[in-house]
């Protein structure tokens, strides 16, 4: 389908993107391969589209115990940033590497996915298995929002009205620490049928969160058997208990990875 006729903004500055975003009906585009298909589905009509693309903020920086990847840094950049080239931090790079195609990867954006909160896109469950902060930039400054209270439903964020995320924060882990993405992906679409992080630290703690049998991504309270707490959702393709069922092979998956990663960086 042609999307509906729409205003186009290709913004030079953040402060030119969020004046532009006081419109309510106003709609951000960074890499569009999430916002293009909901555009030509006709699902959403923006008044206007205020492109950030080329607003620069990409890339990585390890500063005050954590790695910033400002949130324009596409898929394909992402899996090669040396500054997460650590075991704690293995489970982004193995899910950038596995986001849609060719395509997708040079074009997407990692902050774009986030924003849009797909209930079974990938790596929503690595920020939360990781610990990770959102920074959200707006005309009136900047706030943090831990990654387990970014996501609240179906494409839902706590993003507020004119804001955009600007930056994620993944703190650093001790030495000994390694992380993991495991998935079964829909063989059509190649998002999570279900999909788990895990990160494992030295003290035998660890965190583990999955994404593509709920309503959003989510991080368990204990270890796999928690997953009887979540409720999953089911279609014609994957019924609830087939989803729960991949749900604890993924999670196991993702653990055992992490635990061997976590005993070469010892």
């Amino acid at each position: 389908m042609i999307p509906a006729p729409v205003r186009y903004l290709r913004a030079r500055s953040f402060e030119e993107a969020f004046e532009a975003l006081a419109d309510p009906d106003a709609k951000v585009l960074a890499g569009g391969q999430s916002l293009l298909p909901v555009l030509k589905l006709r699902v959403v009509r923006p008044s206007v589209l205020v492109d950030i693309a080329e607003l620069g903020a990409g890339g990585a920086e390890a500063h005050d115990g954590a790695v910033s990847v400002g949130a324009l840094t596409t898929w394909a950049a992402l899996g090669e940033l040396p500054e997460l080239d650590r075991p704690a931090f293995a489970a982004i790079g193995e899910c950038a590497h596995e986001i849609g195609d060719l395509q997708v990867r040079n074009r997407g954006t990692l902050g774009g996915s986030l924003v849009h909160a797909d209930p079974a896109s990938d790596m929503p469950a690595v920020v939360l298995a990781l610990n990770a902060e959102l920074v959200l930039g707006s005309a009136a400054g900047e706030r943090t929002v831990a990654a387990d209270e970014f996501f609240v439903g179906p494409f839902l964020t706590a993003l507020a009205p004119g804001e955009v995320l600007v930056e994620i924060r993944f703190p650093l882990q001790p030495a000994g620490s390694g992380s993991a993405y495991a998935k079964v992906e829909h063989p059509a679409s190649g998002f999570a049928l279900a999909g788990a992080a895990a990160l494992v630290r030295p003290d035998g703690t660890r965190s583990v969160a999955v994404t593509g049998i709920g309503a959003h991504a989510s991080l368990l309270p204990g270890d796999a058997d928690a997953l009887a707490e979540i409720d999953v959702y089911g279609d014609d393709f994957a019924p609830a208990e087939y989803r729960r069922q991949l749900a604890t092979v993924v999670v196991r998956r993702a653990i055992e990875r992490a635990e061997a990663r976590a005993a070469e960086d010892a």
